[in-house]
């Protein structure tokens, strides 16, 4: 099932920033040449005035063959280009990892997906009216779990910074939506909460005894060969050669914001990776490789038709993915925002059309110029 989206389907939810080089740095490369125009690809990505951003890269894979493509700088302070295997900050990626290892559990026959959650972690101590929303309704969005109390407001960057080092615990992160009674009745409408798959990556943890990182490194990571990406815990910083992210505070100064306290986003946005992981991981999950195809099915597909958002559009997002549906071309994948970074994975079923994009915005609540120029570019 698909909805007819337009190219703002491909926006994320979260702030992140940017800011435009002066003297912006562009390459593009390509093992074979892909079917398409590729030099309306590269000025997709090349223009970082906007939105303003620091640094954009895109792996494409568009009919026969992969490009690559970069521009601005990996390092303001240096300078040097962005690389394929330059880690960066993938935000709500991390879902879509989540949501495999649960999916595998399922088809394991580990878990039930209507079951409640409340009875699945039963030492998390939920309240009551938690009863009715099942493992499904939390991967689908369909949860109606009520808003936060208590998380900071960040809706400056001066915040953002003051706040970038506070240390949340899963219990913590539960707490602030358990005082209030549910949205809606689970499984009727659907709205984009990362809280949910902070259920979801306890209960990963219930099921296999490990922490929720090591057991997607155990069932996706390492049989992948995805050796750049990482659930990081409690480092703050990214290592080896990386993409640096920027926040632009409103007297117009500059702040290097990569290191970064994560556990605010546990369970639903730490993922650390890179542009040729995040490729792999695509081909991986739409070939099979990763669930069986029954779990498949139930990860590329969407609520039924009487479900909507809450503003009343349709339901975009499944179990781990979310879809849009651009002339006609329907494509499944997931956004990833955190300060400093935004990130956009997204593939057509048949795999004929896929890419990532990863770029380094810098004002908080950056605009989506450049996801919409690359959907442009791809366009017949």
């Amino acid at each position: 099932m698909t909805r007819n989206l337009s190219r703002r389907a491909f926006a994320g939810s979260c702030a992140a920033g940017a800011f435009a080089l002066a003297t912006a740095s562009v390459t593009g490369r390509s093992a074979a040449a892909p079917s398409g125009n590729t030099s309306g690809v590269q000025a997709a990505i090349s223009d970082l005035a906007h939105p303003q951003a620091a640094s954009s890269q895109l792996l494409l894979s568009w009919g026969e063959g992969h490009w690559y493509g970069t521009a601005g700088a990996a390092d303001l302070a240096h300078g040097r280009p962005v690389r394929a295997d330059d880690r960066f900050r993938a935000g709500s990626v991390t879902k879509a990892f989540v949501a495999t290892v649960v999916l595998q559990l399922w088809a394991e026959g580990l878990l039930d997906l209507d079951a409640p959650i409340i009875r699945c972690l039963p030492g998390a101590r939920l309240p009551s009216r938690f009863v009715s929303v099942t493992v499904g309704h939390l991967l689908s969005h369909t949860s109606g779990l009520p808003d936060h109390r208590g998380m900071p407001d960040l809706d400056t960057p001066e915040k953002v910074l003051r706040h970038r080092f506070d240390r949340w615990t899963p219990a913590a992160l539960i707490d602030t939506v358990t005082h209030d009674s549910l949205k809606f009745t689970p499984g009727t409408r659907q709205e984009y909460r990362g809280i949910n798959y902070v259920f979801l990556a306890l209960l990963i943890e219930e099921l296999t005894g490990q922490r929720y990182g090591d057991a997607i490194a155990d069932r996706v990571l390492r049989p992948l060969g995805l050796t750049r990406t990482l659930i990081p815990g409690d480092d703050l910083r990214l290592h080896g050669p990386q993409v640096r992210g920027y926040l632009r505070m409103t007297d117009g100064s500059l702040v290097d914001i990569t290191v970064y306290d994560q556990s605010s986003s546990w369970g639903e946005g730490e993922l650390v990776a890179t542009a040729e992981d995040l490729f792999r991981f695509q081909q991986a999950l739409f070939t099979g490789a990763l669930l069986e195809p029954q779990a498949l099915d139930k990860m590329l597909a969407l609520p039924p038709s009487t479900v909507r958002m809450l503003d009343g559009s349709p339901a975009r997002y499944s179990m781990g993915l979310q879809a849009a549906t651009v002339n006609g071309k329907t494509y499944w994948g997931k956004t990833g925002d955190t300060y400093g970074y935004r990130t956009r994975m997204f593939a057509t079923r048949d795999l004929s059309t896929r890419f990532v994009l990863s770029y380094t915005p810098m004002p908080l609540n950056a605009k989506e110029d450049m996801i919409t120029r690359v959907v442009t570019a791809l366009e017949p």
